[in-house]
């Protein structure tokens, strides 16, 4: 399963659709199927139209399979002289996307006819596989996904097989997770979502850190998915190490909220990296114990510290801010302040353009907000494993169908266009030429080598 199709493979795919459904109604060929559509007949359901239809079109290709396995067509007196013949049929009923097909299967006398079209021991239909990876990347449980199959087209799977059907797909996960990455990647965000899974008899918490990198270009990729097994430094250690083994061989700025051990990890790992604590993750840490009437004002105080031109600039704000009736209301948003300073104020020394790209994860929690509507209807994952090929899975089905949406919209004037952007994987970080640039005076020596 791909991030998203492509806007020109979509394209392609749409126009080959028009050109076969054009075709067929030139001919004629569906003008029987309009007239009984007319006459009422139903498209759909046990005696639907497309189930009548597919079980024809199987039927049919199953036939041609076994003439050329055999030799000769059906009812070709022939035969009988040649050392394998047609044998008649067995009955098999097959699950689709459009509920169970009953067909009939041909069979030789030697019994060494095997159908590519629907493979011995086959039950289900590949359709079938995808609409069920869909609905699990959407939310839905194994049994609620059972549930809406028998109650929407007639076809009951037993838990195991949806299970069966699910787990088929860790083997892309994998892939996916082990990748070669780019050697450069400017900036990385980090941030977690924070997901219960069973480890040994207890349902415990566990964060699920996403990193996601901007390369050269400045276009965003979701590097992996891990789960916090460990705490601090030894967990941190172990995903550096990881990253560097797949390829990254420099990191410019990590921006993350205030992890511990992170930061040690990345000094071993990229020693000239800079580890910059995410300022909007800071202030909801500094505003947090802030009385609701009080936020505002507050927000507004601390604006000199954040938007400070220099490092000196911001401690005087600071000092201000502390010495004011706010800063002595509060002295919690002094502290959080004051305990993240070191990892803070890497981002004063950036003009604003590159500020704007690196002062916030924002980019992972928009995806981290998705990700909880489709992680809240499951009370726990039954391991590690599991929770990350759910995450990896509904990121590749949010932007999905944020593609689609888009192609809907493809040629409509843009005050109507509606459908969302890209939502990490693949989309342009904003003003990315003039942070490039920025990034290119500040570490020349680092990013020559890959402009």
């Amino acid at each position: 399963m791909s991030m998203a199709t492509t806007d020109p493979e979509r394209e392609q795919r749409r126009r080959q659709q028009e050109r076969v459904a054009d075709a067929l109604k030139s001919s004629g060929a569906l003008d029987e199927i309009f007239a009984l559509i007319d006459a009422g007949e139903p498209l759909t359901g046990h005696e639907g139209l497309i189930k009548g239809m597919l079980k024809a079109t199987l039927e049919r290709g199953l036939e041609a399979e076994l003439t050329e396995h055999v030799g000769y067509e059906r009812g070709d007196p022939t035969g009988q002289y040649l050392p394998d013949s047609r044998n008649g049929y067995y009955a098999k009923t097959v699950a689709s996307e459009i509920g169970d097909v009953d067909l009939a299967i041909p069979r030789d006398r030697g019994g060494t006819f095997t159908p590519m079209l629907v493979p011995k021991g086959q039950r289900r239909l590949d359709g079938l596989d995808a609409m069920i990876i869909s609905l699990y990347a959407g939310g839905m449980t194994i049994r609620d996904i059972g549930h809406h199959l028998a109650s929407t087209i007639g076809t009951e799977l037993s838990h195991e097989t949806i299970s069966k059907i699910v787990d088929a797909i860790a083997d892309e996960v994998l892939a996916w997770q082990s990748r070669p990455l780019e050697p450069l990647y400017p900036v990385i965000y980090l941030d977690a979502i924070i997901v219960k899974i069973r480890d040994g008899g207890h349902v415990r918490n566990k964060a699920a850190h996403i990193a996601v990198g901007v390369d050269m270009d400045g276009i965003k990729h979701v590097l992996g998915i891990w789960i916090q097994t460990t705490e601090g430094a030894k967990f941190w250690a172990s995903v550096c190490a990881e990253l560097a083994n797949r390829g990254v061989r420099d990191v410019l700025i990590v921006c993350c909220d205030g992890l511990t051990g992170f930061p040690e990890a990345i000094a071993a790992t990229w020693p000239e990296a800079t580890v910059q604590t995410c300022v909007v993750h800071l202030i909801r840490a500094a505003t947090r114990f802030v009385n609701y009437k009080d936020r505002k004002a507050v927000a507004a105080a601390l604006k000199p510290i954040y938007q400070a031109p220099s490092v000196d600039a911001a401690v005087e704000a600071l000092k201000e801010f502390a010495a004011s009736d706010l800063g002595a209301k509060y002295p919690s948003t002094v502290k959080a302040f004051r305990d993240a300073w070191e990892r803070f104020i890497p981002f004063l020394a950036f003009p604003p353009a590159l500020r704007r790209v690196i002062y916030t994860t924002n980019a992972i929690e928009s995806l981290n907000y998705q990700l909880r509507k489709v992680t809240k209807n499951r009370g726990h994952f039954p391991n590690d494993h599991a929770a990350i090929k759910l995450l990896w899975l509904a990121i590749c089905d949010i932007e999905d169908k944020r593609a689609r949406d888009r192609a809907r919209e493809r040629g409509a004037p843009a005050s109507q266009r509606k459908a969302s952007g890209r939502l990490v994987e693949g989309q342009i970080t904003t003003n990315w030429k003039q942070a490039l640039e920025q990034l290119a005076l500040a570490y020349p020596e680092r990013i020559e080598p890959y402009l």
